[in-house]
């Protein structure tokens, strides 16, 4: 089960419910009733297979799975109420007042699903739905609203502004749905907790591997999905809740107001070669004797890239134009072994391509200051409790790296 599965109204009824511990006064509150609204709560109480409240003649009060998901339901309606009144400001046109309040679940996944695919047909595959289903959930949805959501183009469909919004919204509740449901299923036992991380090269090396490794001993049951990227892509999908936390170089200024960071450790560069390289076997270098040498560096926009740059400009010379552009160490450990490139890596991603002897470090003075490291999460971010844990094992991985 996941977040996507569940009826959005019905967990609106259990959060009014529990905020009022009574059927009378939230059937009041929602207009619905009583025996509606007893009906959508025995329903969820079903669909989760344990009870979400105790019944007795003072009212109900939640029990304690009620109150874990209960607060999960609360931020999942929060993050759609945020995002409809976010959604409503970025147009001219007037939203229909409180429409966060008639959402329901068919056209929420309908968004999220044509947001990701791009067109009606490719999200109807990804829904196992018809297309004229998903097409009309969508207008509804933009009935609903009294905004513009979707505008077509010639590849496909392009998302509003105010689109953009809801969607994150919808994906930020779904996520916070599936880690209330991970929070029961502990509660009951089964503990099948998991995160989600978005990685940079660096982590992957020895931070990453130390971590997840003491996490396998603490919880064995615990799934761990690590996912690679440029880190644009990485932050967008934080963002949006499809990943945890996202781990490496952290920015500076703050990439978004609605992420934090987290210093673990601070990183340097060095130059590396293979060690049959020429220039393997000299004790000093200059810089016009590294430009004379193809280079793997990553692609601009990254900070390796940018001191790379600086490092040849500020000896008076253009940087070096026979590149190939990749964050890849398994391409830089073979495209090392042909005995020519040169390559420009963090210390810390490096360590055991050294000890292998894959890699030899040339004795080359970089002016790169030390580059924090650590991690960026969303300010909103709750962590379940295996996620806290997972979080912890990575502080405790970093304190053990050798110091740059």
């Amino acid at each position: 089960m996941q977040g996507t599965d569940f009826n959005i109204r019905h967990l609106r009824a259990f959060h009014i419910v529990q905020e009022n511990q009574g059927i009378t006064s939230a059937s009041k509150v929602l207009h619905m009733s009583q025996p509606a609204l007893t009906q959508a709560i025995a329903k969820l109480e079903a669909t989760l297979a344990t009870p979400l409240f105790s019944r007795s003649n003072k009212g109900m009060l939640a029990t304690e799975a009620g109150q874990v998901f209960g607060a999960r339901v609360a931020r999942a309606l929060g993050f759609l109420t945020q995002g409809a009144q976010s959604a409503a400001q970025q147009q001219t046109l007037s939203a229909s007042p409180g429409f966060a309040h008639l959402l329901s679940t068919t056209q929420l996944r309908a968004l999220v699903a044509v947001a990701t695919q791009g067109n009606y047909s490719l999200a109807a595959r990804a829904l196992g739905l018809s297309q004229p289903s998903v097409f009309r959930a969508a207008r509804e949805l933009e009935q609903l609203s009294g905004l513009i959501l979707f505008e077509r183009t010639r590849t496909g469909i392009a998302l509003t502004p105010s689109a953009a919004t809801l969607t994150r919204a919808a994906r930020l509740a779904f996520a916070e749905l599936d880690q209330g449901l991970e929070e029961l299923q502990a509660l009951s036992g089964r503990d099948s907790g998991s995160i989600t991380i978005g990685s940079l090269p660096l982590a992957r090396a020895e931070l990453l591997p130390r971590a997840i490794g003491s996490l396998a001993k603490a919880l064995p049951a615990t799934r761990v999905d690590v996912i690679d990227g440029p880190y644009d892509d990485l932050l967008h999908a934080l963002r949006d809740g499809e990943i945890d936390l996202l781990i490496g170089a952290l920015r500076e200024p703050p990439p978004a107001e609605d992420v934090m960071q987290e210093r673990l450790f601070d990183d340097r560069l060095g130059v590396y070669c293979a060690p049959t390289h020429p220039l393997a076997q000299r004790p000093a270098l200059a810089a016009s004797d590294l430009a004379k040498w193809p280079w793997i560096v990553p692609r601009r926009g990254t900070p390796t890239r940018a001191c790379f740059d600086r490092f040849f400009e500020q000896h008076g010379m253009t940087p070096p134009d026979r590149l190939v552009e990749s964050s890849s160490m398994i391409l830089a450990r073979g495209l090392l072994a042909d005995g020519e490139r040169l390559t420009m890596l963090s210390q810390n991603q490096v360590g055991e391509e050294l000890r292998s002897g894959h890699f030899h470090q040339l004795p080359v003075v970089l002016d790169d200051l030390p580059r924090p490291i650590g991690l960026t999460y969303r300010r909103s971010w709750v962590p379940t409790p295996t996620q806290a844990l997972a979080l912890d094992l990575l502080r405790q991985s970093a304190q053990s790296l050798p110091a740059a």
